[in-house]
Formats: C-alpha cells, structure tokens, sequence
C-alpha cells in the first residue's frame, strides 16, 4: 500500500492529518505523511481537570465492570490489528512481523487485565490486638500521565492505559512527536470501545499531542499524581525529579545497555540467533536491544566468525517487503550518532564489522548492523547508543562476566546462555544480574506481558505490565477493624485515664 493508502486503512482522516503543526515523515523514505494538528498547552489545565472529574465517577465502578471497557478495547484492537500495524511500520519503520507483534502485545496486556479487574485483592494480617482484625485494601489513586516514545509508538501506551483503567484511573497520553499517528489511530480504536462500553464519563481516555510544554504540563502538575515516562535516561533524570518533588508517583522506563554472557558450554547455534534477533531486531532501537556480548575467551573467535557470517547475511530495506529483517533507523539523526559512536569506538582499538550506511528505500536512514570487537568495556561501551551495535568482550571467569555485565550505569535486561546449572543459577542469584529482567538461554529482548517490565540503577526503576506492576497504579490503605468490646493498644503500651 501507498503511504495514503495505509493512513486511510488505519481510520485516519483528512482532518485528521493535514492542517497541522507537526510534520509527522516516514521512516521509511523520510516522506512527510502528515501534518498533525497539536494540543495548545494553554489547553491543558482545562483537560488535566477533565480527567479529574473522570476519576470521580471511575473509581466508585466496579472493577470488574472497568475490565469490561478492556474487554472491549482488546476486541477492537483484534479486529484492527493489520491496519494499525502496518500503520506501526509506516510510521516508526519496524518491519511488518514487528508491528503486527506490537499490537498483539496491546491485544495480550487487555486480556491480562481483564483478568486482573478480578484479582485487586489486598491481605489479612494478624492483629497482636485480641478482637481485632487487620487488612490491606488497593484504592485508586488518580489520573496517570502516559508519555510514550518513538520504538513502541502504541504498545507501551496499552500496558499503562489497560491497568490504570481497570486500577480506577483516568489517562492521559501524550505519545512522541516523532509517531503521533499510531496514537491518534489507537484513540480512535479507543473511542469505539467507548462507544460500546456506554457509560464512561468523559474525559476518561484522552489524548495530547506537542513537545516539550504539553510533556511538562503533565509532569509539574498536582493533580496528575502518577507519570509513566519511557525514554532516554537523561529525560528520565528531568521528569522523575519534577514529578518527586510534587510528591506525586514516577514510573520510569528508562535506557538500557542490556549484555549476554556466553558460556563455554552454551549451545552456540541457538545463542548465535538469540544474539542476532536481540540485537539487529526494530534496527537495535528496542530498550532491551543487545548491546553488549561477553564471550568465554575459549568461544569468542568461533562466535565472533559466526555472527559476522550471519550479519551479513540480514536483508536490510523496506520493512514492509517480505523477507526483510532490518528496517530503518527513526530518522538521520539517529544514523549519524550511530556513525560517530562506531567512530569513538574504533578509536578506542575497536576492530569494527559492519556499521556502514547501506541501500535501503531513498530517503530512509539505512545502516548494517555493526559487530565491534572491544579490548575492554570502555566509557564508548558503557554509553547506550540506541542503534544495532553490538559490542564484544572477552572473558575467563564466571566472576569477571558477572562484573563486566553490571559494570554500566543501566540495569534493564540481561541474559546467559550455559548448559551448567550452577552458571545459570549463579547468574539469577543476588550475587549476578543486578537487572530487572535476567534470562537463562533466551535474548535480552522480547519480554512477555505477563512478568513485571522495567529495570534498575539509571534505567529508571519503574515496573510496567504483568505480575504486580498494577500496585503502581493504586494507593494502599491498611485497615483496622475493632470487633470486640475493649480497646487494647499495640505493643503493650498503657494508656489509661
């Protein structure tokens, strides 16, 4: 389909994206699609108060009766699932396969919360106090500010938006200016859910498009108690502070410089591919991209031959061609920082393979993926350049990878490949990964919805989608109910009069 073509497939209109201030280009080919119009930030206490009135009539409904609005989201999102994600490849390049796995992610996380609009429980505590009994329940907790970046354009939207709704709170998304069109296109596909739902207040779900001045408008203000911001970690050092300080509630997902550790017992054919899909997939634009390889200095050479092999094998071009494996990067920006990390890196006694500019679509920003042997983890290394290198270091002890994988600033994902068990235990004790996510035999990358998302040190800290994660979008309340005739005091303490 034609850029147009694809715009009118995913519901867009005419109004909807001529007349505008934001000039939305195409990965792709770097054509301009649109011209989207932006929220005046003059606009915003006005929508931050609507969405405070929402969470009036929201938090008192049922939260069963909330997961039914989900419900229905994820149906819609079934039923648009090919248009939206073609619209995902057109505007943020990812290849056709990835943007269908997109939306399935928004499709997975609304039938996880579902369920979840069943399971907000809190405990039972044992009271010290005879006659008493002592509980926790979860409250809603106000409206979240949602702001999203360019690689998961609509995915990452989903995983905060499907629980704050069922947790009882309103939303309010501002997605990158770099992909406001997949925002727009999933509102829509929001607002046919609303539809059908019936009875939401309004206000409930809304969307906020512009820079800087719309994204601080959500941060500074009171009444917006929760920001979920993914991004570079130096915005994260901007937002989390701002929010902090208004005692309000960040969850930050931040950068990644995520590493595998290659055992000299790892089945390498099957490391070979987990390393190639972590670390070329989305053109090395995932948060959880491999970065970092840290090889047994017994296996590096054969792997190291492997993987060029297999690099130079990737079809790299139009994401929407079938066959290819590697799209374009976001923008040229982000090819020529590429460019110049591979140039450092090469200064430092990097031996670089790959990392070239390359024929893709006219007007697209297109380059190999680069595989860079390092003498050792330098400050080029530790530095997360969000493009497909992959860095190369060799290693003798189990210890010395364990140091080597934790020696960076970030901590979101990591992972080993051995066949010994005592290595792989190792690695997930207290004592190895000091990431959020740590896997044994399987990529960095490609998280599942049903586990916590999210990672520490500077990757922010925050925790995203499955297992507990809802708890960040609720307040806790512990409760204690005097059943008896008597009015025993904790701990002992007397107190009469």
């Amino acid at each position: 389909m034609t850029h147009a073509e694809t715009l009118k497939a995913a519901g867009l209109t005419q109004a909807e994206i001529t007349g505008g201030t934001l000039a939305v280009h195409s990965p792709i080919d770097g054509a301009l699609v649109a011209h989207v119009h932006e929220t005046n930030p003059v606009d915003m206490p006005a929508i931050i108060a609507r969405s405070q009135e929402a969470f009036k009539a929201w938090r008192t409904v049922p939260a069963p009766r909330r997961g039914e609005l989900v419900r229905l989201l994820g149906e819609e999102l079934r039923a648009a699932k090919a248009e939206l994600g073609a619209l995902v490849t057109l505007e943020a390049g990812k290849i056709t396969s990835e943007g269908l796995g997109e939306v399935q992610e928004m499709i997975d996380i609304c039938d996880f919360a579902v369920g979840l609009s069943r399971q907000i429980y809190g405990l039972t505590i044992a009271s010290e106090r005879p006659g008493h009994r002592m509980m926790e329940t979860w409250h809603p907790m106000g409206p979240c500010g949602i702001i999203s970046a360019f690689n998961f354009p609509v995915a990452v939207w989903s995983w905060n938006a499907a629980l704050a709704l069922v947790c009882g709170d309103p939303v309010i998304w501002k997605p990158s200016e770099k992909t406001p069109l997949t925002a727009i296109a999933s509102m829509k596909i929001m607002e046919r859910a609303l539809k059908r739902f019936g009875d939401a207040p309004e206000g409930l779900v809304q969307l906020v498009i512009g820079g800087p001045a719309i994204g601080e408008a959500l941060v500074n203000s009171k009444d917006v108690p929760i920001i979920s911001a993914t991004g570079s970690t130096r915005m994260g050092g901007i937002v989390g502070p701002k929010v902090a300080a208004r005692w309000g509630r960040p969850i930050l997902e931040l950068g990644g410089n995520n590493a595998m550790i290659v055992a000299p017992s790892a089945d390498l054919d099957m490391a070979v591919r987990a390393i190639v899909f972590s670390a070329v997939g989305t053109a090395g634009q995932r948060c959880t991209s491999l970065r970092r390889l840290i090889a047994h200095n017994s296996i590096k050479d054969d792997l190291v031959a492997k993987l060029a092999k297999a690099y130079a094998s990737l079809p790299i071009g139009d994401p929407r061609k079938a066959g290819t494996l590697i799209g374009p990067l976001i923008d040229a920006a982000s090819r020529d920082r590429m460019l110049a990390q591979i140039a450092k890196a090469r200064a430092e006694g990097g031996r670089v393979h790959g990392g070239e500019p390359t024929e893709g679509v006219a007007g697209g920003a297109y380059v190999s993926p680069a595989l860079i042997e390092m003498p050792a983890q330098t400050d080029t290394v530790r530095e997360e350049t969000f493009a497909p290198i992959l860095y190369v270091l060799g290693y003798e002890t189990l210890d010395e990878a364990i140091f080597i994988q934790n020696d960076v600033p970030q901590g979101l994902s990591s992972c080993i490949f051995t066949l010994n068990l005592r290595e792989a235990e190792t690695f997930l004790s207290a004592a190895g990964s000091d990431c959020g996510i740590a896997n044994v035999n399987i990529g960095p990358s490609g998280a599942e919805i049903g586990g916590a998302f999210g990672g520490e040190k500077e990757t922010g800290g925050g925790r995203e989608s499955g297992s507990d994660a809802w708890k960040g979008y609720m307040r806790r309340q512990t409760n204690t109910i005097n059943y008896s005739a008597q009015l025993p005091l904790a701990q002992g303490v007397k107190f009469d009069f």
